[in-house]
């Protein structure tokens, strides 16, 4: 045996100078991935143009994920092998030299933009979101509005965007920890053996691998963990999922992974050519498999790009297809063979846009959120595709004048002089936050004498012009939403039944039972007061985005069926028919994305679905032998009215509508209170709209809180209009 082992030892330090040789020759540059840069950025362009033919361009995003675990994790490892250790300092000092200038110049510029045209209570907004920029905590930012249905409605930031970024910081935050952990499990492992062959020995070749192994299991274990953490909580909650790090870290673990293999395991994959061969010959079987694997990665990310849309289920589990796409074209040029797909990736043009694509990525954004404000009107397609490819001037100029100087200092390159940039970036743009936030204008709260609301609609003969006070005020407006909203009446979007909301005369035997929606609960303080007027008991059975109607419907929040609405519809009418209410109240929005055989309908078939299912809700309710009542639906606004309303308190015309605009939606509640003759309809229209224009400010007070939603403050104004909609309950 021992003679046996003498024989393979040379054949076995053979292979280790062979691996280590091959470590040498693979370059730690890849032009190649810089012109998959170039890819991820322009499916994300197309897509933020709005071009139709790339739905699903968002997954742009997921290619630079990840190429980011891969260099990121090479540089890690690269440094653990040579040294023996990873310095968190240093490391995090080049990500703040590399990351944080170009971020914080363009927070920056967005917030001056904003303060040239955003109204006041839109700059409040971004200065939040460019103090959750400057801090990296972007993505969780956008995933709290995700689930928040009051934000369903809200402008685009121009800096949400960052959300990519922010997982990405994450990601480098903890990355190297692990790998610190890691290390520090095999020194100690290998310790003792260490000792015997020296200090060096540690890191050689030979023990090279064992590291790799360690981490190899660690990441897999990681990426397994997040990949079935991301499919469940896709299915679930789709917004969430689409921007929490812990479904995104997959994607990068799965670039970590590729960088782990080792040298000699891709050249056993994809041979290089023989010493000798002509350069530029007919590819080898090496190459040959190179370029079938970057065809078909690059392939499946165009596949994505193409096919996928809104409705995708992502990031898991069809995250799948251009994350594995993506590194199958990294892949390919790990091994020493050269093939076409990586020469077409290393043009220099795609080089170049890959190169400046993070400062590309940084300004496209704010560019397609500000040109249609400044323009003052909708920019279409092909003139947003250009506004996009414009921003890459600004890009070369960050590039060139900001990210490259400061990362090439040599006064720079100290440790604490490059954290000290960092901090410095991070605390400017906090700063300038704070100061945009303290500084937007706001205006006085009206008093309960001077907001009149609905009265002065019937009083005076011209809309409100300007208004020196105002009630809710409007940074105050989406939080206007009355004692039973507040009260957690509105059941939540995954919530399957009411609790016990009972109000008015609660110990009287006539009851009135409010059934629907968000639009019917927006009632409630005026009918709160006409039930305790009238001394009738008052029930609210209201689910957030959920119809009274029999359908079920898409979940714009959730990113799914909304299974937990009908669960809900069928506890509620059980509950009605237990209440044996002398009055029934129902009331839902119009606009509802109906599913059927699991696929979604158009916008005319689900009104058709919508109103159909509506019609069956009335039968049932009218077999309780309750007075039944419907509520038309109100006018929509076509913008955010406290936003508009906060920067033109001086002309409140320019943040009126037209009843056209408000009603350009198909009125599936009238249409099916109209097949009813015993079902009365209370309409809003007379006390929300005059002459055919629907003011933003009536009698001092807000009328909308956000998107169609009617702030309680004019709800509260109704409650004489609305007695005398209601018949006598005896």
């Amino acid at each position: 045996m021992r003679i046996e082992r003498e024989q393979q030892e040379p054949a076995r330090q053979e292979g280790v100078r062979q691996d280590a040789q091959d470590e040498r020759r693979r370059p730690a540059f890849r032009p190649d991935v810089e012109g998959l840069r170039a890819v991820a950025l322009g499916l994300v362009l197309l897509y933020h143009a709005g071009v139709p033919w790339f739905p699903g361009g968002y997954v742009g995003v997921d290619v630079f994920f990840v190429v980011s675990g891969f260099l990121i994790t090479g540089l890690l490892l690269r440094e653990a092998e040579r040294h023996g250790k990873v310095s968190l300092l240093r490391f995090y000092g080049r990500r703040a030299r590399r990351l944080l200038p170009a971020a914080a110049v363009v927070v920056l510029a967005v917030c001056l933009a904003a303060w040239q045209w955003m109204p006041p209570l839109e700059r409040r907004n971004v200065a939040a979101d460019a103090a959750g920029a400057a801090l990296y905590v972007t993505n969780w930012q956008q995933a709290g509005r995700a689930v928040d249905y009051s934000a369903a409605d809200a402008e685009a930031s121009p800096l949400q965007h960052y959300w990519s970024l922010a997982v990405e910081e994450q990601f480098y935050l903890a990355w190297p920890l692990l790998v610190l952990a890691v290390l520090w499990t095999f020194r100690t492992a290998r310790r003792g053996a260490a000792a015997r062959r020296g200090p060096l020995a540690r890191f050689g070749p030979g023990a090279r691998f064992g590291l790799r192994a360690r981490l190899a299991v660690a990441l897999g274990a990681l990426a397994a963990v997040s990949f079935v953490h991301a499919v469940r909580l896709s299915a679930e909650e789709g917004g969430v999922a689409y921007f929490s790090t812990f479904t995104r870290g997959w994607e990068l673990a799965v670039g970590g992974l590729l960088a782990l293999v080792p040298a000699a395991a891709w050249r056993r994959a994809l041979p290089a050519p023989r010493p000798g061969a002509p350069a530029g010959g007919a590819l080898t079987a090496g190459g040959l498999a190179a370029a079938g694997l970057a065809a078909a990665g690059l392939a499946a990310v165009a596949y994505a790009g193409l096919r996928f849309d809104d409705a995708t289920r992502f990031p898991g589990p069809w995250g799948l297809l251009p994350v594995l796409g993506t590194a199958a074209v990294i892949a390919a040029g790990c091994g020493l063979a050269a093939h076409p797909v990586g020469r077409l990736l290393s043009v220099p043009p795609l080089r170049y846009a890959g190169r400046i694509s993070y400062s590309w990525y940084l300004w496209h954004w704010p560019a397609v959120v500000f040109v249609p404000l400044a323009l003052d009107r909708e920019v279409p397609v092909r003139w947003m595709l250009v506004v996009v490819a414009a921003a890459a001037l600004p890009a070369a100029l960050t590039h060139r004048l900001v990210e490259e100087p400061v990362r090439r200092a040599r006064v720079l390159l100290p440790t604490p002089r490059a954290l000290g940039v960092g901090a410095a970036c991070t605390a400017v743009t906090v700063l300038v936050a704070a100061g945009s936030w303290i500084s937007a204008p706001t205006i006085a709260l009206a008093s309960a004498d001077q907001a009149r609301g609905a009265a002065a609609l019937t009083d005076e003969e011209q809309p409100q012009k300007s208004a020196k006070a105002l009630r809710p005020l409007p940074e105050k407006a989406t939080e206007d939403r009355g004692k039973v909203h507040d009260d957690g009446c509105l059941a939540g979007q995954q919530e399957t039944e009411s609790g016990d909301c009972a109000y008015g005369n609660t110990g009287g035997t006539d009851t009135v039972v409010l059934f629907g929606d968000s639009h019917a609960i927006q009632y409630a303080p005026a009918l709160e007061k006409v039930t305790e007027r009238r001394g009738l008991r008052l029930v609210t059975l209201t689910k957030s985005a959920c119809t009274p109607a029999q359908v079920t419907v898409f979940n714009n929040q959730l990113q799914r069926t909304y299974t937990e609405c009908d669960e809900w519809r069928d506890h509620a009418l059980e509950r009605i028919e237990a209440e044996s209410p002398d009055l029934i109240i129902t009331g839902t929005q119009d606009v509802k994305t109906v599913v059927e055989d699991g696929k979604r309908l158009s916008g005319k078939e689900s009104a058709k679905a919508h109103q159909k299912g509506y019609e069956e809700t009335m039968d049932d309710l009218l077999d309780t032998g309750a007075t039944v009542l419907t509520l038309a639906d109100n006018p929509y606004p076509p913008e955010d009215i406290p936003s508009c309303v906060s920067g033109a308190v001086r002309d409140l015309e320019d943040c009126a509508f037209s009843e056209a605009d408000g009603y350009g939606y198909e009125p599936v509640s009238a249409r099916a209170n109209a097949k009813f003759d015993e079902v009365g309809l209370i309409d809003p229209k007379p006390v929300m709209c005059k002459d055919g224009t629907c003011p933003a400010v009536i009698g001092n007070v807000i009328v909308y809180r956000n998107g169609a939603h009617i702030t309680a403050s004019y709800m509260e104004t109704l409650t004489d209009w609305l007695d005398g909609q209601l018949p006598r309950v005896t």
